[in-house]
């Protein structure tokens, strides 16, 4: 197994998604599949083979939640780390993505020379323990 490479972005917002879409490439040196809606995601998934999901909660048509498990349905989310990315700063709130199959949640607005250090830790995390 090698580290973090392929990073499925999901995200509505066209600033965000550059934003994040920098930070991931440029600064963690990832690859990234930049998605503008749930529906584009799962048409894309499959081919692009993601290592971990950064999925916007709050999108028009399919939300975040309706996307994971669109998604589900076409990729094998075994070995992939699902994180949520939201405005939303309560804890009850983080806790119900975590019950839909999130690893972690990151809140907006996010500091994008971090961002790809923290998925590349929720990455690390998640492998550590599934194999432990």
């Amino acid at each position: 197994m090698t580290g973090l490479q392929r990073v499925l972005h999901v995200e509505d917002d066209e600033s965000i998604s550059a934003i994040a879409r920098v930070a991931l490439e440029s600064i963690g040196g990832l690859q990234v599949l930049s998605c503008t809606s749930g529906r584009m995601a799962v048409e894309q998934a499959a081919a692009f083979e993601p290592d971990l999901l950064l999925i916007d909660v709050m999108m028009p048509g399919m939300d975040g939640p309706a996307t994971l498990a669109a998604l589900a349905g076409v990729i094998d989310l075994v070995g992939v780390p699902v994180v949520f990315m939201t405005a939303k700063t309560q804890p009850a709130d983080h806790q119900s993505y975590i019950a839909l199959g999130a690893t972690a949640v990151i809140v907006k607005p996010f500091d994008p020379m971090t961002l790809a250090g923290k998925l590349e830790s929720i990455w690390t995390g998640f492998h550590g323990a599934q194999s432990g």
